[in-house]
């Protein structure tokens, strides 16, 4: 099945990271954490942009959204040893402090789009 994109994006901004954080996700810091949007074509980059305004409005989060939308060039798979990584290592501490938190409130606030192993 599919996701459409405004509800994809809804899922990114509620529950996937703090899109106010400049090159930073929780404890980790770098460009390579930034928050970024990469969309595939121009209507996808429109309601992306158009959503980030919406939001920063109604001042959903308590600073700007900093999330840059710019062009797919490429699509590369993590390596191996990172899928999966949750299920592989769920008594990890970065996992029962920074992932778990966001797997619950997925669960929470998007149950239809949950799915247990």
């Amino acid at each position: 099945s599919q996701i459409s994109y405004g509800r994809l994006l809804k899922v990114f901004f509620s529950v996937a990271h703090d899109p106010t954080e400049l090159n930073r996700q929780g404890p980790d810091s770098g460009s390579q954490y930034r928050s970024a949007i990469f969309y595939g074509n121009e209507e996808q980059q429109r309601i992306a942009e158009a959503y980030i305004v919406q939001l920063n409005k109604a001042r959903v989060f308590r600073a700007p959204i900093v999330t840059k939308v710019t062009a797919l060039q490429s699509f590369y798979e993590a390596e191996g040893y990172h899928q999966g990584y949750l299920d592989r290592h769920p008594d990890e501490p970065y996992i029962i402090i920074n992932d778990l938190p966001k797997v619950e409130n997925l669960r929470k606030h998007f149950p239809e789009l949950y799915k247990a192993k």
